[in-house]
């Protein structure tokens, strides 16, 4: 019985460490056998020194802070604060994740640091109010994705968008679309499925948080052969917003001011060609949908598209219709 007590103590020793030590709140050794003996389980000064030994041979970085006030602390982690604050405001900034689900997983990361952590963190979390995803499921729904791709196997899914009154309205009339997941790709605060679609013979992409009842096939993927070349970052680029579309060349024209936007989109990579009149042109390969001439608007008469022709007519066509009559 002992014994047992004693492999108690020693588990207790290290969630009270876990939980409530950092560099500016370590326990002396008084309050450690406090914390101890209020939990049932007496100890002496000694054992707690040999007990603070194994856990520091057992791999915990424990260090004794000297003086008056010190004590002993947990001075090294998994995840450092500035690391746990990254994380949590990913996850109350992600429209993808729903706030009920955001704050279970914001108290999860805090159970990475201690409490008085704990606290700072709490204190720049902001997840009310925000705009969510409404679909719980997207969680699980994201969990299956990558278990069908790591399982080199097909899927099946009914697909839906919200209708004026706020309800769900399935597309085909619930008929179950059948692709091959290839890779998941967080654009614009949504999650989506890059997927490989054999009958409409190319790529294709779903939100994430529209997909409903997924269900995994038997039968193994297609496209292969298509994937080998693919990149998720060039994909995105070429399809704003995710807009699907043909991609095709088109020759941009920008104000010398937004080369930084032009790199942003596109990245570093892409090549700008000054005109020498404090204009550069960009030649790039993209889908020219809505979401791409609202975002050349954007920037009024700094951008301009000088081909392909068809394009810069959409473009002209998309600027009359927000027009006020």
């Amino acid at each position: 019985m002992k014994r047992t007590r004693q492999k108690e103590k020693l588990l207790l020793l290290q969630k009270i460490l876990s939980e409530e030590t950092d560099a500016e709140h370590p326990l002396s050794v008084p309050q450690l056998l406090r914390r101890l003996e209020g939990a049932g389980i007496p100890a002496e000064r000694k054992s707690l020194y040999d007990d603070i030994e194994a856990l520091q041979q057992a791999g915990m970085d424990i260090e004794r802070q000297p003086g008056p006030k010190g004590g002993y602390y947990v001075a090294g982690r998994l995840f450092e604060v500035p690391e746990l604050r990254l994380l949590t405001d990913a996850v109350q900034s992600s429209r993808f994740i729903t706030e009920k689900k955001s704050m279970q997983l914001i108290r999860k990361l805090e159970s990475l640091c201690s409490r008085n952590e704990a606290m700072q963190l709490q204190k720049q979390v902001f997840v009310s109010n925000r705009i969510k995803s409404m679909n719980e499921s997207i969680y699980y729904n994201v969990d299956q994705l990558h278990a069908a791709i790591a399982q080199d196997r097909q899927i099946s899914f009914q697909y839906f968008d919200w209708t004026p009154a706020g309800e769900k309205k399935l597309r085909h009339g619930g008929q179950r679309y059948v692709t091959s997941p290839w890779a998941l790709l967080w654009d614009n605060e949504n999650y989506y499925l890059i997927a490989y679609d054999e009958a409409q013979g190319g790529l294709r992409h779903y939100r994430v948080d529209k997909m409903m009842q997924i269900t995994g096939l038997e039968a193994p993927r297609e496209g292969k052969k298509q994937m080998e070349r693919f990149d998720v970052a060039s994909y995105a680029a070429q399809h704003f917003g995710m807009f699907g579309g043909a991609a095709e060349p088109v020759t941009l024209q920008f104000d010398s001011s937004l080369a930084g936007v032009v790199i942003d989109r596109f990245g570093a990579d892409v090549t700008l060609r000054d005109n020498g009149d404090g204009t550069f042109r960009v030649h790039v390969t993209l889908a020219v949908t809505p979401v791409f001439l609202a975002w050349i608007i954007s920037f009024g008469g700094r951008a301009r598209i000088l081909s392909p022709a068809s394009a810069a007519e959409q473009l002209r066509q998309a600027a009359r219709q927000v027009l006020v009559p």
